[in-house]
C-alpha cells in the first residue's frame, strides 16, 4: 500500500523529530516501497537497480561525498538523482542542505525533510514506521480491552453491552484500547495489532449517559495506545435452544487479515457477570499461551481414569 510523504512525516514527528526543509507543497507524493535507501551509488553515477520508489536518506557519507565535489559537478549529480522522481529526501543529523539540493527539490517537486538522529538509528526507527503505515489494515466494529497482557476484542449486536462490559473491566484495573470501532492491522511478523481511531481515542460511549473521557475518570493507566489481538469474544443474547460450548475443547477461530484469531461466543443473560466471565476467558487464554490448556488437561485425566 502506498504511503504519502505527508503521512510519513506526521507519523515521524515525535519518534523521528522530523522537520520540513523544502517542498512543503508537494507532501502528497507517494512512497511506494517501505524500505529506505541511501543513494551513495546513485550519487556516484551508478543507477542500475536504483530504488527510486523509496525515501532517500542522506547521511554522513553522502554529505561528505557531495562536499568533495565541485559545485557544478555536485549540481549535475543531484539533478540526475532527483529526475528519477524520488518521493522525498531526508537529511540526518539536522545538516543544512546544499543549495543545489534545494534547487533540485523545487524544480522536481520533491520534499526535503531533516532529522537530528544519526543515520543508522534513524533508518531503524523510520523502517518500523513505514512498516506500520503500509501494513494491511481494516476497521472492525468492536471494543478492545487489554486484560493482563491479553488483547481482547468484544463484538456483538448493538446494545448487547460491549461498552458496559469494557467499563466494568476498566474499573477492575484493566486498560481500554478502543471503543465501538477498532483499527486492526497485520504487522511484518504476522501479528494482528489493534488501536483506536485518532478521533475517538480515549473516549467511550455509554448508552443513557453519553460520551466519557476514560483517562480523566480512571487515570492514564486505564488506556493503551495499541495492543496485540489475542482473543475475540462475541457477546450474544442467550438462547435456550443454542448448543453452547461446555468443555472448551472445540477451539474456534476467526480470520482477520488472513490470521486465525481464537473466538468465543458468550451468551448474555440477566444475572450473569459478563465482565467477570470475559476476564476469566482472557486469563485462560493467557494460560493456553503458556502451555496450560485446562480443558485438554482434564480430558486427558478422564481418559486415564477410564483406562
Amino acid at each position: 500500500m502506498a504511503v504519502t510523504v505527508k503521512q510519513f512525516y506526521q507519523a515521524g514527528l515525535k519518534d523521528l523529530s522530523l522537520g520540513i526543509v523544502a517542498g512543503e507543497d508537494h507532501m502528497d507524493k507517494e512512497i511506494r516501497e517501505e524500505a529506505l535507501n541511501r543513494p551513495g551509488l546513485a550519487l556516484a553515477g551508478f543507477f542500475q537497480h536504483f530504488a527510486h520508489r523509496r525515501v532517500q536518506v542522506f547521511g554522513l557519507a553522502e554529505n561528505a561525498y557531495l562536499k568533495s565535489l565541485a559545485q557544478h559537478e555536485r549540481a549535475l549529480r543531484l539533478r540526475k538523482l532527483f529526475e528519477r522522481q524520488i518521493p522525498c529526501v531526508v537529511l540526518t543529523r539536522s545538516r543544512h542542505p546544499f543549495p543545489e539540493i534545494v534547487e533540485c527539490a523545487e524544480e522536481f517537486s520533491v520534499p526535503i525533510l531533516k532529522s537530528p538522529m544519526i543515520t543508522n538509528r534513524y533508518i531503524n526507527q523510520a523502517t518500523l514506521i513505514m512498516e506500520n503505515l503500509s501494513a494491511p489494515s481494516i476497521k472492525y466494529q468492536g471494543t478492545m480491552i487489554e486484560i493482563r497482557g491479553i488483547g481482547v476484542l468484544l463484538e456483538g449486536p448493538p446494545g448487547i453491552g460491549k461498552s458496559e462490559t469494557a467499563l466494568a473491566l476498566i474499573e477492575r484495573g484493566h486498560s481500554l484500547i478502543s471503543d465501538d470501532l477498532t483499527v486492526l492491522r497485520r504487522d511484518s511478523t504476522g501479528v494482528i495489532v489493534g488501536k483506536a481511531g485518532d478521533l475517538t481515542r480515549y473516549h467511550m460511549e455509554i448508552r443513557g449517559m453519553g460520551i466519557i473521557h476514560i483517562p480523566s475518570l480512571f487515570g492514564v493507566a486505564s488506556m493503551r495506545r495499541e495492543m496485540r489481538l489475542d482473543l475475540i469474544i462475541r457477546l450474544e443474547p442467550y438462547a435456550h435452544d443454542h448448543d453452547y460450548d461446555r468443555t472448551g475443547l472445540d477451539t474456534r477461530t476467526k480470520d482477520i487479515l488472513r490470521v486465525a484469531i481464537p473466538i468465543m461466543h458468550i451468551p448474555v443473560a440477566a444475572g450473569r457477570d459478563i465482565a467477570h466471565v470475559v476476564e476469566v476467558a482472557a486469563l485462560n487464554e493467557k494460560m493456553k499461551q503458556l502451555g496450560h490448556d485446562a480443558a485438554k488437561e482434564l480430558d486427558e485425566k478422564l481418559f486415564k481414569a477410564l483406562e
